[in-house]
């Protein structure tokens, strides 16, 4: 008989996982860029049985500390996945995603379980890029989010009859971000049930040339980043619960930017062809907008997350 495989008291892992922008105007549940904006995450084994979060930053005093958090619960399914048994958990998470802000918050968290669980279970089970893709879908629902969190650069995505499958990309140089948040949060949920369930298939034509024109445009040529973020899929329908965003997307695209959702909104996307871009829409926005937005500028992330593992030290 095997035994059951035990975590010694002690071991400690280091999680690092960056924000994602998902959809990137045409490439809708398809497209995702990682963002130099990161989640970092503690955990270590104790004796005690169970699960304790110390939130620090976004989410603290909001969300919750024991094990329905969403990080612990993402470590739990992939412990129950190895059919290894979970041991009691010391967690400190030190967010700077803002939460329900079209950034890739829930993916991050996810994410960072399924690292945390990756390391935790080193030497006992080992993960593939395909069985971390996998899992991190299945907590999700879909892998546009998750593919660049775990991967990084830009990434597509989508689900063969096999499961969740990636593509990582490297972001032409020239690219940079601006991202405009805003105080207020919005639903992913309440955002997808504004999403008709056909459309015309001139727009579907319509954003399938430009989806295959954004990754050209993200890839090799910069300068067209503007058409290559038209959108007639998913942004127009959901204007009517975002008045203010999809305000600031047409003035900043008036004056030539290419400003789209952020994933599931209400953040503003910018993506320049160089980086005074960003600074011309910083610019742009204080001068016009009455509403108050936070200007993170931001570098494509290249690495996805990753995972440190600290193990018992054994004294002679």
């Amino acid at each position: 008989m095997t035994a059951t495989p035990t975590i010694p008291v002690g071991t400690a892992v280091s999680v690092k996982v960056p924000a994602t922008t998902a959809n990137l105007g045409p490439g809708f549940d398809t497209l995702g860029l990682a963002l130099s904006l990161y989640d970092e995450l503690e955990v270590s084994v104790r004796a005690e049985p169970g699960v304790h979060v110390t939130v620090i930053g976004v989410g603290e005093g909001e969300v919750p500390t024991d094990e329905s958090n969403l990080v612990a619960r993402s470590i739990a399914y992939v412990f129950e996945k190895a059919g290894v048994p979970m041991p009691g958990l010391e967690m400190v998470a030190r967010n700077a995603i803002p939460h329900s802000r079209g950034l890739g918050s829930s993916g991050a968290a996810i994410v960072s379980g399924i690292m945390a669980a990756r390391g935790l279970l080193d030497g006992i089970v080992e993960f593939d890029a395909v069985t971390l893709l996998e899992l991190a879908t299945d907590l999700e629902g879909h892998p546009d989010n998750v593919a660049p969190a775990l991967f990084g650069g830009l990434t597509i995505a989508w689900v063969a009859e096999d499961g969740p499958k990636h593509k990582k990309l490297i972001a032409h140089r020239g690219v940079s971000a601006v991202v405009f948040v805003p105080e207020a949060a919005m639903s992913t949920a309440l955002a997808r049930s504004l999403q008709p369930a056909s459309v015309p298939h001139e727009d579907a034509i319509f954003n399938v040339s430009r989806s295959a024109l954004l990754v050209a445009a993200l890839v090799q040529s910069p300068e067209l980043l503007l058409a290559a973020t038209e959108d007639r899929l998913h942004q127009s329908y959901r204007a009517s619960a975002m008045r203010e965003t999809d305000d600031l997307i047409r003035m900043l695209r008036s004056h030539g930017l290419a400003a789209v959702v952020s994933g599931a909104g209400p953040s503003v996307l910018v993506l320049g062809s160089d980086p005074s871009q960003r600074l011309r829409a910083a610019e742009l926005v204080e001068q016009n907008s009455a509403s108050t937005w936070q200007a993170l500028m931001l570098a494509v992330d290249f690495k996805g997350a990753t995972v440190m593992v600290h193990p018992v030290e054994v004294s002679d």
